[in-house]
């Protein structure tokens, strides 16, 4: 996948053509004075770009190893930590 840079005068007279590209895989940059401005991209694309985990077990094993060797041991620490308080 190539990223079409275009000025953003010339991206509002193509606006057909760059919608067809980005319909068939094909993104543009629209750059306003040679700075990104916005893009052009499609619905597919999008989605995979924002795409967010669909329910909680696809999460699962995201933290291995954020608790330590022992989780179960960490949790009881805590647990006795708050007991001492």
């Amino acid at each position: 996948m190539s990223l079409r840079t275009v000025g953003l005068e010339q991206g509002r007279n193509n606006l057909p053509e760059l919608a067809s590209r980005a319909n068939a895989g094909e993104p543009s940059l629209l750059t306003r004075h040679g700075k990104p401005y916005a893009a052009i991209v499609s619905p597919t694309l999008l989605a995979q770009a924002t795409r967010r985990p669909s329910n909680f077990l696809s999460l699962r094993g995201t933290g291995t190893g954020l608790w330590g060797s022992s989780p179960a041991r960490h949790v009881a620490d805590l647990r006795d930590e708050w007991e001492d308080a």
